[in-house]
């Protein structure tokens, strides 16, 4: 089984940049779908994005496309979250997921997730 750790939180200004990553041990991330989520106090977890096995194709939620970049390097068997003009409604906790499977967005269908890393943008 995959273990997942995410970094690269942090509190940063509406406006600003983050880039988040996601370091797997135990197996290749090569055989896993990649996601991010986030859930903000008192909501629902949310799916941000998620890229396919080969990195190929990506899927965004509506709310950071065009702002969120998700991409993957399976030979570091690290993904990345790049999170650009970053907004209030941005603040959260940020999962990274995976999945043997092929690409979803509800947090049901991943089974492998990391402990999560805090996300606060100061508007």
């Amino acid at each position: 089984q995959v273990q997942l750790v995410e970094s690269g939180g942090g509190l940063v200004q509406a406006g600003g940049s983050l880039r988040l990553s996601c370091a797997a041990s135990g197996r290749t991330i090569s055989t896993y779908t990649m996601a991010w989520f986030r859930q903000a106090p008192g909501k629902e977890r949310e799916f941000v994005a998620t890229i396919s096995r080969s990195g190929g194709t990506t899927n965004y939620a509506d709310s950071v496309k065009g702002r969120f970049t998700i991409s993957r390097d399976n030979a570091k068997n690290t993904v990345y979250l790049q999170m650009n003009s970053l907004k209030a409604e941005d603040t959260a906790v940020y999962y990274c997921a995976a999945r043997q499977f092929g690409m979803a967005v509800l947090p049901t269908y991943y089974d492998v997730w990391g402990q999560g890393t805090q996300v606060t943008v100061s508007s």
